[in-house]
């Protein structure tokens, strides 16, 4: 099976054709190449699939072979596999996901990708969406008690269920404690959640981690770091155009007062291309 593994952000995933490729028992696929002892090893595996809606379908797989909604990293990683590898010519592409249709513009040097920037739509507040058990219409600001310490939640979905929350340091707080408690709060988000822990530096820059739903901590996250700004904008705290600093590096978002869409504007890398015997799973 060929793959070519790719990275924005130190958001690392294996990226499958699979237009050319026959496929079959996905989730056990997205485990196996996800692995990083065993196999290619990888924050998850993406198919590029055709499309009747749009140019190209993603399908986005965690690596414990749960299939999720919509990864801001990797959609705009999709739009330079698919032009790279000569998929396509446009450079203005509509990708289908399961988080609904998503818009990219790519910047082209020397024939190759250099930089992507994603319109991933308006960020859907309502709680009926998200979904969140409340009988609230949005989930802002909201104290909620997570073992030994209280936070205040602000809940947004891309597609898929995001949440924010203000720290005084990203650095020095133990994400594996708090995040994989409210990721699996079932009791508030019935369908689990990514969650990303925030700390305000100015009105134009945040620094975040990231844990992500069905992966643990991850270095890079570009629809956590539209989460971190939508809390950040809705709590008064920075503008509509803010530098996101993630472990893997900054991420340029900007929520446009006149559409109410988010972009994030960054790059994304091809780190090598290969095969792999798969054939275990795949026969």
């Amino acid at each position: 099976m060929k793959f070519t593994k790719m990275q924005a952000f130190g958001n690392d995933y294996v990226y499958i054709d699979a237009i050319h490729q026959e496929l079959k028992n996905l989730p056990e696929l997205a485990r196996f190449v996800s692995d990083r002892h065993f196999a290619i090893g990888s924050d998850g595996m993406v198919l590029i699939c055709p499309s009747d809606k749009g140019d190209f379908r993603m399908r986005m797989f965690n690596p414990d072979g749960t299939e999720g909604e919509m990864c801001g990293n990797a959609l705009r990683s999709v739009g330079k596999y698919v032009y790279d590898h000569r998929l396509t010519d446009k450079t203005e592409l509509v990708i289908e996901t399961l988080g609904g249709m998503q818009h990219l513009t790519l910047t082209v040097t020397d024939g190759y990708v250099s930089n992507i920037r994603a319109d991933i739509g308006e960020p859907r507040l309502s709680t009926k969406v998200i979904p969140i058990n409340t009988e609230m219409d949005t989930f802002v600001d909201q104290p909620v008690q997570v073992l030994d310490r209280t936070f205040h939640i602000t809940a947004v979905s891309w597609g898929n269920p995001h949440c924010a929350m203000f720290v005084d340091s990203v650095a020095e707080l133990d994400v594996e404690k708090y995040g994989k408690e409210i990721e699996h709060m079932t009791s508030i988000f019935p369908n689990k959640t990514n969650v990303t822990f925030t700390e305000f530096v100015s009105r134009d820059y945040l620094k975040i981690r990231e844990w992500e739903r069905g992966t643990g901590e991850t270095i890079g996250c570009g629809t956590g770091c539209a989460t971190a700004v939508v809390t950040a904008i809705l709590t008064g705290r920075c503008d509509r155009k803010v530098t996101v600093e993630q472990i893997g590096g900054p991420l340029l978002i900007e929520w446009d007062e006149k559409t109410n869409h988010l972009f994030m504007t960054g790059p994304s890398h091809t780190v090598f291309e290969s095969e792999i015997d798969a054939s275990h799973i795949l026969q």
